[in-house]
């Protein structure tokens, strides 16, 4: 089964929780803890190469990094793939080198370039006609007719609500799998994006944490895309720099649980290899 397909099948039976995962390692401990999905993160990939989310990282660099993403898991990936890296043309390119390197789906915004985080200041928007044939080219750009596009809009911020639902209804008549409204910040954010379109039988995606999954499963979202990565990787690595700082002990040079560290990223599997194709001598 094709990973679209599969990430179709895991949607039509309830919320598909997409932690955010920067690279292989990310992606594979997420897997081992029993997702079903991950979200390769524009915000991470900024970050593991050390820039902020401000469209700093190429097309090129993106998708480098789903490839190793996807290589190194078995479930779908669902991909940021930023605002298509130009206009239609450039966004039908996008949707298949994103299919070639083995997303599930893509997830692509309606902001000016360089585009920004969608929590970050300063965003502003292309025109929605525009917008709305971007969508329409990575629609038709697609080979596999199960791979997901998502159309995003960071309307909210700069506009409000007015135009944030416009467009989200645009892009969905134009073809879009899901659509998502990004920068949604407070309670009441969440309860317009409910009851106009997640509550109205539109295919959503939700990123946030604002409430359980549980409860966003209830409101009718398809995909939530939130936790892990980079932030948790932050918290950690932190923590245990300022314990070797002051001469605590951090464990196997910091490393904590080195064994299962290495069987995670398929040390077993690697010396399994190397016995069988191990040079027998004549």
């Amino acid at each position: 089964m094709g990973k679209g397909r599969q990430l179709r099948e895991a949607m039509a039976a309830g919320l598909v929780v997409a932690p955010f995962v920067y690279d292989g390692f990310t992606a594979k401990i997420a897997q081992a803890r029993g997702f079903k999905a991950v979200y390769m993160t524009g915000h991470g990939t900024s970050a593991q190469a050390g820039y902020p989310d401000v469209g700093l990282m190429s097309f090129g660099e993106m998708v480098t990094n789903l490839r190793y993403v996807a290589n190194a898991v078995g479930v779908p990936v669902i991909a940021d793939a930023d605002t298509g890296y130009g206009n239609a043309i450039s966004a039908q390119r996008t949707v298949r080198e994103y299919e070639e390197a083995g997303a599930a789906a893509l997830h692509m915004e309606d902001q000016v370039f360089p585009k920004k985080c969608g929590f970050f200041e300063g965003k502003m928007v292309v025109p929605i006609d525009e917008a709305v044939q971007k969508v329409r080219a990575a629609v038709e750009a697609r080979t596999d007719p199960d791979f997901v596009i998502i159309a995003r809009t960071d309307a909210l911020a700069p506009n409000g609500w007015e135009d944030a639902l416009t467009r989200a209804r645009a892009y969905r008549e134009a073809g879009a799998d899901l659509v998502f409204v990004d920068g949604i910040r407070t309670a009441d954010d969440l309860r317009v994006y409910t009851e106009q379109l997640a509550g109205q039988g539109i295919p959503c995606l939700y990123n946030g944490s604002l409430e359980p999954t549980r409860q966003i499963a209830d409101r009718g979202f398809r995909i939530m895309i939130t936790g892990g990565g980079h932030g948790l990787s932050l918290a950690a690595v932190r923590s245990a720099l300022l314990r070797l700082k002051a001469a605590e002990p951090t464990g196997r040079s910091g490393f904590g649980d080195f064994g299962s560290i290495t069987n995670l990223l398929g040390l077993p599997e690697i010396y399994e290899l190397e016995q069988r194709y191990a040079a027998v001598p004549a």
